[in-house]
């Protein structure tokens, strides 16, 4: 790992001083009796003081700065008096260019990986000694400066963490929403059936219950794995589009009925990739084309088509809707994001898991104007071998 990597980890450059660090850099001063303490961080480029005690933190190039030099032979470093020595004799902070250092002391901040990113200096205008006593403690220091890097690191991974779990519990209830509501569509199908051709009908309506029960048991499972994997890699299998694309369409069967939405499928093709994820994507691109073309106020219309590529499938979802304006098409894949121009509830939550599921499949995705007169998302996955 680079020097300028180990500092990005920690997300400082930047920001805000904070507290403990401008605390520490303090008691450095405080402790060894001088006026002046900094902490820096050094890339290839410059020097961030990222929190001071004496003077306001600013930012000077490595040829400036005298902790940079310090940094070549990391390790406690002590200068009584910076003017006759020949590693600081010319550089400005000593020659009054832009400070009269004499005394200067340094100890380098290693992060756990052994990577020195910065130092804890002191120092004064007049010459001086460091017993070693207080050489112990400015080491001590740099260590606990390291420490409260760390910590901020780990927090905001920590933070980061929850908000992607936090995400994916809403990626997740929504993925379910359909196969469950096609549970109890059919239950109340079979409840609702009359008496004289109850029985043939109650058994099919609870067929079809019972299989979507079951793809929203797998779909909890595979998304859940999908999840710990870091939402990278899918599984591969070959995957009759057509038969995917029955269940996703017996999945939203109210939703298409209550609608009355004309959904047309023409997609003979063999993709290879996950069936839960890639019935989790059509389900979202198929049921988001539903709800936008009945929101439109005109006849809904869904079509879905496959067309053969060179080693892949680009798969088309049309509707008759509103459609995406071309400023906003990209917007609309991020998280909780939907397109401004309609007013159709919804959270948004269906176009970011459609990406991500794509990319983990090695294709892509993106929205055009459909032949319909509305959006046309297109999907580009892979052929099955």
């Amino acid at each position: 790992m680079t020097r300028r990597d180990a500092i990005a980890q920690y997300e400082i450059l930047g920001a805000s001083p904070e507290a403990d660090l401008e605390g520490l850099a303090q008691l450095a001063a405080t402790l060894c009796g001088v006026p002046t303490a900094v902490i820096n961080l050094i890339d290839d480029e410059n020097q961030y003081q990222v929190a001071a005690a004496g003077f306001e933190p600013s930012v000077c190039s490595i040829e400036e700065s005298m902790c940079a030099v310090a940094l070549q032979s990391p390790g406690l470093l002590v200068v009584p008096d910076a003017s006759i020595d020949d590693r600081f004799a010319a550089n400005p902070f000593v020659t009054g260019a832009l400070a009269n250092v004499r005394f200067y002391a340094s100890s380098p901040l290693v992060t756990p990986a052994g990577v020195p990113i910065g130092t804890i200096c002191i120092f004064d205008d007049i010459t001086r000694d460091l017993t070693d006593e207080l050489s112990t403690c400015l080491a001590l220091i740099a260590r606990q400066i390291v420490d409260v890097l760390e910590l901020r690191r780990t927090t905001r991974a920590l933070e980061s963490s929850n908000e992607q779990l936090e995400r994916f519990a809403g990626q997740v209830s929504h993925d379910l929403r359909n196969p469950l509501t096609a549970v109890t569509g059919f239950i109340e199908l079979a409840a609702d059936s009359p008496e004289v051709v109850a029985a043939p009908m109650v058994a099919a309506a609870l067929s079809r219950a019972d299989a979507a029960a079951t793809r929203m048991d797998s779909m909890i499972a595979d998304l859940l794995d999908f999840a710990r994997l870091g939402g990278s890699r899918p599984r591969r299998e070959q995957i009759d589009l057509d038969e995917l694309l029955a269940t996703v369409l017996d999945d939203l069967d109210q939703a298409i009925r209550i609608t009355e939405t004309v959904v047309s499928v023409d997609a003979d093709a063999q993709v290879s990739g996950d069936p839960t994820l890639l019935r989790a994507l059509f389900q979202n691109l198929v049921a988001n084309a539903v709800k936008f073309s009945h929101a439109a106020g005109v006849d809904p219309r869904v079509d879905v088509r496959a067309f053969a590529l060179d080693g892949t499938w680009r798969i088309t979802v049309d509707d008759n809707g509103p459609g995406v304006p071309e400023e906003e098409r990209e917007r609309v894949f991020g998280l909780m994001e939907r397109n401004v121009s309609n007013e159709t509830p919804g959270l948004g939550i269906g176009l970011s898991t459609c990406r991500r599921i794509v990319d983990a499949h090695g294709g892509s995705i993106g929205i055009d104007v459909s032949p319909l007169g509305g959006a046309s998302v297109w999907v580009i996955l892979p052929r099955a071998s």
